[in-house]
């Protein structure tokens, strides 16, 4: 059986192991540096206690003459005092020390001594060319153990305080730092279901890397859910759509193989077929593409477009599908933006296409700079449309009226003609008057590097 251990746990265990790591590491060092700067301390006491004496002793007729300042014992030294032939003159040697240590001049060194530890330090004192004495200080090496003892006593004290509070400590920062990935495992696992794909983890506070993984969470979820509502647009409009030519080729059909007794009628039975399979095929494109934009999966290949001269040339093919209807045109010249040329042409298309199915006699184009964008308008003498469809007319297969179906399309040219234009961080706007035509506005940002006023 595999015992399963959270994260945070992982992370509060390792962090507080490292710190009583580090926290023995600093006990070590503590206690070696103690050590030594007591060894030093001593040192420097033994040295500026023996130097002290230097210049209260000397010999006079090779007979010892000590001062009243000199003292035997002070700041815990022992003073000893012997001839140049190392020979005891005066001065009480302590307890186990070792009487055979060498002397050497200016030297300070450790000498052990069994029971005790001590610390000398000797001088030689000249008196005339010949003759002198040593003045020798020893000092106890002080009971260091008793201080480690006591600084070890209160970590050890402390310890349990320490290891709480950064356990406590690293398990909140790894609580705080891993909360966006608990609401990411709970919508990932609401998704995963199909339950909720609206869910959503929010912000997190902070810009660190876990705020960052929420972020991208947020938005891979965001995109998510406009995949899966695309499809079901796309699944709910093909099978709504395609229901009636599907029953017509169907219909067709049925009747062909019961009734059609001529070549004639096979003909004309054909077709029907050939014409509702081709309405199918046009709705199945336009569904694809429309698809597409949703999902922002259709490549857009941007460049700085002249849209007068695009303008020019699509309103000069438009004119000639025109039999009866007056075409008028004002474009100023070299109107450039930054857009895909194939997108933004097929939206122009799109709209022409409209003022001509549902124009009467006169379609008007203009395309002028206003500001920092460039505005299209497109104004036909048609029908018109009601002030209750306006806002309508921008949804998919939306026809607002019979005589607006008769040769129309699929209903779809508007809103992909939206799309396009939003695409590009335009706006597209109607206005509407029933039995006097309507006027679209399309406003595009202009290319700053590449318009001339």
């Amino acid at each position: 059986m595999r015992y399963w251990i959270s994260l945070k746990l992982k992370l509060t265990l390792w962090f507080t192991c490292f710190m009583v790591l580090i926290a023995a590491a600093c006990l070590g060092l503590i206690l070696i540096v103690s050590g030594k700067m007591a060894k030093k301390e001593a040192f420097q006491i033994l040295n500026l206690t023996v130097r002290s004496n230097l210049t209260e002793l000397t010999l006079d007729n090779k007979k010892l003459v000590i001062t009243q300042d000199f003292t035997f014992y002070a700041n815990n030294v022992h003073f000893l005092i012997y001839s140049k032939n190392h020979a005891l003159l005066a001065g009480q040697v302590p307890p186990s020390f070792p009487v055979s240590a060498e002397l050497e001049n200016g030297v300070s060194k450790f000498v052990s001594g069994g029971e005790q530890d001590y610390f000398i330090l000797d001088f030689f004192v000249p008196c005339g060319w010949e003759d002198g004495l040593w003045l020798r200080g020893i000092l106890e090496s002080p009971d260091t153990n008793q201080t480690l003892d006591n600084i070890v006593k209160v970590f050890f004290l402390i310890l349990p305080f320490f290891i709480l509070s950064v356990a406590g400590g690293g398990y909140l920062i790894a609580k705080r730092a891993l909360k966006p990935i608990s609401y990411i495992t709970e919508a990932a696992g609401s998704i995963e279901e199909g339950k909720d794909l609206t869910r959503r983890i929010g912000p997190v506070r902070g810009n660190d890397e876990v705020s960052r993984l929420a972020y991208a969470f947020d938005h891979m979820f965001e995109r998510l859910e406009q995949s899966f509502e695309a499809e079901k647009q796309f699944t709910s409009d093909a099978s709504h759509e395609l229901r009636t030519p599907t029953a017509v080729i169907l219909a067709q059909c049925n009747y062909a193989a019961k009734h059609v007794q001529s070549l004639s009628e096979y003909r004309e039975a054909i077709e029907v077929i050939e014409r509702q399979a081709q309405k199918m095929s046009l709705l199945i494109e336009r569904l694809l593409d429309i698809t597409r934009l949703d999902l922002g999966t259709q490549t857009m290949h941007m460049e700085v477009v002249n849209l007068s001269e695009m303008c020019s040339i699509l309103c000069e093919e438009q004119k000639n599908n025109l039999d009866i209807m007056s075409f008028d045109q004002k474009i100023e010249e070299n109107v450039y933006i930054y857009a895909d040329p194939f997108l933004i042409s097929r939206a122009i298309v799109n709209l022409l296409d409209n003022a001509r199915k549902y124009g009467k006699e006169h379609i008007f184009f203009r395309l002028a700079r206003s500001d920092s964008m460039a505005v299209l308008e497109i104004q036909d003498d048609g029908i018109g449309i009601e002030k209750e469809h306006l806002d309508k007319i921008w949804q998919r297969f939306y026809q607002v009226s019979t005589s607006r179906e008769t040769g129309s399309g699929l209903g779809l040219g508007l809103s992909m003609v939206r799309q396009i234009i939003q695409l590009h961080k335009g706006i597209i706007t109607v206005q509407s008057t029933p039995n006097h035509g309507s006027c679209f506005t399309v406003s595009l940002p202009l290319s700053e590097k590449h318009n001339r006023h």
